[in-house]
């Protein structure tokens, strides 16, 4: 008989823009078919985007272990939860040379298997124009728009209020 396989999903963000001098949040969830092990790791890893050797980045067992050496020493945080199935870090003062692929690994004793996260990081120079903004100044305009309307709604009411009154006036002394 076949027993279903017990492994470890791993859940990240397929690509992150960020701008370069910022902090971000490398967002990594994760679930097991097994209860949450004193032995679950996490590993994370930096893969450069000229394809040179994997970096790492974060080791996890028990508690957050930081590198040495290497272009994430004292840039890099543990930022995450394990009874929440959090595995998340936080890069600091991003760089141009951090563009690349990170991976997310997490292992939960007896499940070894399953999938690795990962995420391609982007470093920019400036937040490019997206929808959000395009959203933003679409909502803007309508509001302004809507302000417009309603004022010169109020304004010609007001001028044919004051047009009736006269008349009204010019119908009384015609009396």
């Amino acid at each position: 008989a076949l027993w279903p396989a017990a492994a470890v999903e791993v859940y990240t963000s397929k690509e992150v823009d960020a701008v370069n001098g910022t902090n971000l949040r490398l967002k990594c969830t994760f679930s097991s078919s097994s209860p949450l092990s004193q032995d679950l790791s996490v590993t994370w890893n930096f893969q450069p985007e000229d394809l040179s050797s994997h970096e790492p980045v974060l080791y996890y067992l028990k508690e957050p272990y930081e590198l040495p050496a290497g272009r994430f020493k004292g840039r890099v945080t543990w930022d995450g939860n394990i009874e929440r199935n959090d595995a998340s870090i936080v890069i600091w003062n991003l760089q141009p040379t951090d563009n690349g692929t990170f991976t997310c690994q997490v292992m939960n004793p007896p499940d070894f298997g399953g999938t690795i996260g990962e995420v391609r990081l982007r470093v920019v120079q400036k937040v490019q124009f997206s929808e959000i903004h395009f959203l933003a100044v679409a909502i803007g305009s309508a509001c302004v728009l809507m302000i417009i309307v309603v004022t010169v709604v109020i304004i010609c009411r007001h001028h044919r209020k004051k047009a009736q009154e006269k008349r009204m006036e010019v119908a009384d002394t015609e009396l």
